[in-house]
């Protein structure tokens, strides 16, 4: 796709956010060589900032290759908003109903079509509690497997800084002035997936490589070391769940004055600290 292709509402879109971007951050982009110049593609993104959609998509429109996300079906309803996320062709999310397949049907035609479609595989914010990504959902490796078309693993660091995730108050952090760091990695290499049935264990599979990929990237933009093992969000939820549990058993004893011995001590790592969630919050956050 070239620039003459990307649109109206896309070109709208970039005179609207690229001006207070140029002027709040600076930029430290890297690995753009690694963006295909024509046919469709996946990128598959980190994600750990309200702000860091801006931050990549700043970066892709500069590829001259335009990403269609995928974004909750509530943003293209009504408004501004809604009328930007129709015009520049994101594809909405249909969460909890029986249309979900259909965001997944609409990533394959777009890059069919040639065109790009960017993954958050993660699902959500990453509540991994220094930042690295954690286990990733596998709808980017269903449309990897039945378009085979390029994963490219995208990393970025810079918009935490300035919009910490889970921040009580949503404020921008602008000085000192910080520096939006996105890096492309060459394409993910899944060839050994191709003509497997896609099973659970084979999309797990496939899942876990583009996020060990995603996750070197970050490594190298960070200049630390990854965890050996990504977080697990869906483990994190059934430990509290468990203590949740075991804390009103114990309550209940103690209400009723029956003896209850102490439960052991775990050896699991600390849980980290997250806000309170409403049941619809950590229904959305387990996906689908």
């Amino acid at each position: 796709m070239s620039r003459r292709r990307i649109g109206f509402w896309y070109r709208l879109a970039a005179v609207i956010c690229k001006p207070p971007l140029l002027v709040l951050f600076k930029r430290d982009w890297r690995g753009m060589e690694h963006i295909p110049t024509d046919g469709g593609f996946i990128t598959a993104v980190n994600h750990n900032s309200y702000l860091d959609p801006l931050s990549y998509a700043h970066y892709q429109y500069n590829t001259g290759r335009v990403p269609r996300f995928l974004a909750k079906a509530g943003l293209f309803k009504s408004g501004f908003v809604g009328l930007m996320m129709r015009g520049t062709g994101q594809i909405p999310v249909y969460r909890e109903t029986t249309d979900a397949a259909t965001a997944f049907r609409a990533a394959v035609n777009a890059i069919e079509k040639g065109e790009c479609v960017a993954f958050y595989p993660e699902g959500t914010l990453t509540r991994d509690p220094k930042m690295w990504p954690m286990q990733g959902k596998t709808g980017a490796a269903r449309v990897a497997l039945l378009t085979k078309a390029p994963v490219i693993p995208v990393a970025q660091w810079g918009a935490n800084e300035a919009m910490p995730p889970y921040a009580k108050e949503k404020k921008l952090q602008l000085l000192p002035r910080k520096t939006l760091r996105v890096q492309a990695g060459p394409p993910v290499d899944l060839s050994e997936f191709y003509g497997q049935e896609p099973t659970a264990e084979v999309l797990r599979a496939v899942t876990d490589k583009i996020m060990a990929a995603i996750t070197a990237e970050l490594a190298g933009i960070r200049g630390e070391t990854a965890p050996a093992e990504p977080f697990d969000y869906r483990k994190q939820i059934a430990r509290e769940r468990r203590a949740a549990r075991e804390a009103a058993r114990i309550a209940a004893a103690a209400g009723t004055g029956d003896a209850v011995l102490e439960p052991a001590e775990s050896t699991a790592p600390a849980a980290p600290t997250q806000p309170a969630r409403s049941n619809r919050q950590a229904q959305e956050d387990e996906g689908k």
